[in-house]
């Protein structure tokens, strides 16, 4: 079986797409199959280093995917591609997130956490729900390490302070860290950003770190009380892992994601980047129950098992027998 696997990661748009590509890969690698990867892979330089760990080519988006059984699309900027990839010989397995990304294919995978209904393209398999999101071996492994953590009872909780890999969102920081402090509350918050914003004063009994986004976020999840995150594909890592969230919505795509989360008790809500005016508050409440806490991160722990990628390779091996 050979499958080529085709998104983008950037600055501007993250490195969600790429790190579900790269759960794919993991698990198409560990079934035998072969696999390539067509796009641009800047900001994801540890996602890049993984495909290189798998043997995986990375290859020019450009790249022709002909001789492949299989192509795997995660990418919002593409049009219509079914005819052809199938004049290709190939099956299209389509990632859509809601109306983000979406177009007809052999398989369409949307692992909304609420998926709706789409209109009827053609598709003749939809994938639809979070049993389907494909999440990378460490995210699994790290969701056993949680497991095997002791109780959350410290009286000072650390807090992660992430917004996915984009790097045009210090100001969000900014806020999100300012109403931290504005809880009152005692912490230790660490944010993962680029560049060097400008921290707030903390209270007493507060400390603020700032370091660079990296390969080393699935450990910082497993040691956090707290994080506070975009509702992108982020979300799925911290649902699986079993951590308690915070949300914030950066951008129209993630609404849906946002209100799903938020509405099935998986996280708690902070608004939208451009009102947090009632953050502080959310906060506040959250970071003095910890049992609070237990109860959000045993839900969303609930929903996302991390075995997502093989149910999509085990559709599109059902579909090219």
């Amino acid at each position: 079986m050979k499958v080529v696997l085709r998104a983008d990661s950037s600055r501007l748009i993250g490195a969600g797409h790429v790190a579900r590509m790269v759960a794919v890969a993991e698990e198409a690698s560990a079934r035998g199959w072969s696999v390539s990867f067509a796009g641009d892979t800047g900001n994801a330089e540890f996602l890049t280093a993984r495909l290189a760990e798998l043997a995986v080519p990375v290859l020019p988006p450009d790249a022709p995917s002909d001789g492949a059984d299989a192509v795997i699309v995660d990418h919002y900027g593409i049009g219509e591609l079914r005819a052809e990839v199938n004049a290709t010989g190939a099956l299209l397995v389509s990632f859509e997130d809601g109306p983000f990304g979406r177009r007809a294919a052999d398989i369409v995978v949307d692992c909304g956490f609420d998926p709706a209904p789409r209109p009827d393209d053609g598709s003749p398999i939809v994938l639809a729900g979070a049993e389907f999101a494909p999440l990378r071996q460490v995210v699994v492994a790290a969701r056993a390490e949680r497991a095997r953590r002791a109780a959350d009872t410290s009286d000072v909780p650390s807090v992660l302070v992430v917004l996915g890999g984009g790097g045009v969102w210090q100001d969000t920081v900014v806020e999100l860290l300012t109403a931290l402090r504005d809880t009152g509350m005692p912490f230790a918050a660490e944010a993962l950003v680029r560049g060097e914003p400008a921290l707030p004063e903390p209270a007493p009994g507060q400390r603020f770190v700032l370091s660079e986004p990296g390969d080393g976020l699935l450990g910082k999840l497993v040691a956090s009380d707290l994080v506070v995150s975009a509702a992108g594909v982020t979300l799925y890592e911290l649902c699986c892992v079993g951590v308690p969230s915070a949300l914030v919505q950066l951008v129209d795509n993630q609404a849906a994601g946002y209100e799903s989360a938020v509405g099935n008790g998986l996280a708690v809500g902070l608004g939208s980047a451009a009102d947090l005016r009632d953050a502080a508050g959310t906060l506040a409440k959250l970071l003095a129950d910890p049992s609070a806490r237990y109860r959000i991160a045993s839900t969303a722990a609930g929903v996302v098992d991390g075995k997502g990628a093989g149910r999509v390779l085990d559709a599109l091996a059902g579909a090219l027998r």
